[in-house]
């Protein structure tokens, strides 16, 4: 919608009800309907039995499925069509495993009108969410991997011996900044539980002697120091602007000099309403973590000055966040 003029009470009320449609799909990726009904077609009382759910309860489900365009249906039998089975059954090359974390964030988005009223995060249930951590990662993985071959060939890698990958879940980022650059060696830091899924992704690179692994908490643990180059990616907006403005300071006395420190994120304008995806990803951390939020890139430039960088790089992407890269003297 371009403006206030193309809102209607019907196209309102088609808004505020297009909930409905998300979470038929996310239901039928939860039930793994589509992964079911691979190079198949089945009446839903044979998928029912497979997957345990009620009958009828499930026919009114793959009904649905079919009326958005996600499944079809010849003599009462249904079966995936050619996008359903090319991005919905598991195992298969574009399999979308991201809409697994999508899945959980319903369950946080649900409390927003709570965590709005407080001012905080009121979801308690995340240990309850099986697998959550895997599907989080899984999630980064599978938008990393599109994003991270043509940020490689965006920046200059040149002088980079030595990279440092925070938070760097499937290390995505960095297996496709060394196959960029024979030359470098990574490292990628991440907390203890989630360094040992770091490593089952690693071995789908033929990059195991060029890669480090330190388990830790960024905000208290040292990373070490020697990196030319440093990455924030997704990073900054799970933390407080102090606990960013200190994380920084961290990053710069770790960098040598000449070296790169990049945030990879959203850069909001300073009224905060554009991007319009950071506008709404600032409420997925309302929601979703204990201080965090989307920032502005006059804040991220403040948070470089303090730790003595005055050299800031912006790079635009075409993925929605951006670059921001200071570098060291």
């Amino acid at each position: 919608m371009q403006s206030d003029e193309v809102f209607t009470p019907e196209s309102i009320r088609n808004f505020a009800n297009s909930f409905q449609q998300s979470r038929v799909l996310l239901t039928a990726v939860e039930l793994e309907i589509f992964t079911v009904l691979d190079k198949r077609m089945m009446h839903s009382s044979e998928i029912a039995k497979i997957i345990n759910c009620d009958e009828r309860a499930l026919n009114r489900l793959m009904n649905a499925l079919v009326s958005l365009k996600f499944l079809k249906k010849i003599h009462g039998k249904f079966y995936n069509n050619e996008f359903s089975a090319r991005y919905l059954v598991k195992d298969k090359p574009d399999y979308m495993g991201n809409l697994h974390h999508t899945n959980n964030l319903w369950n946080f988005w649900s409390t927003l009108t709570e965590s709005v009223k407080q001012g905080k995060k009121v979801f308690n249930g995340i240990d309850s969410m099986e697998n959550w951590q895997e599907n989080f990662i899984e999630a980064m993985h599978y938008r990393a991997g599109k994003e991270a071959k043509i940020i490689s060939l965006m920046l200059d890698l040149s002088n980079v011996t030595k990279m440092l990958d925070i938070g760097g879940g499937s290390g995505a980022f960095t297996y496709e900044f060394l196959l960029t650059s024979e030359k470098m060696r990574g490292v990628i830091f991440d907390l203890p539980e989630i360094i040992p899924i770091t490593q089952k992704y690693s071995l789908q690179y033929n990059l195991v002697d060029r890669v480090d692994f330190i388990k830790g908490n960024y905000l208290t643990d040292s990373f070490g120091s020697g990196y030319d180059l440093i990455l924030l990616s997704a990073i900054v907006h799970i933390n407080s602007y102090e606990q960013n403005n200190m994380l920084i300071g961290k990053c710069a006395e770790s960098l040598s000099s000449g070296g790169q420190i990049i945030i990879r994120d959203f850069l909001m304008n300073d009224d905060r309403t554009d991007p319009p995806g950071g506008a709404l990803f600032s409420l997925n951390m309302l929601v979703g973590t204990e201080c965090g939020d989307t920032y502005t890139e006059n804040e991220m430039a403040e948070w470089f000055k303090n730790s003595g960088i005055e050299k800031v790089i912006k790079k635009e992407t075409s993925f929605g966040s951006n670059l921001l890269i200071g570098i060291k003297n």
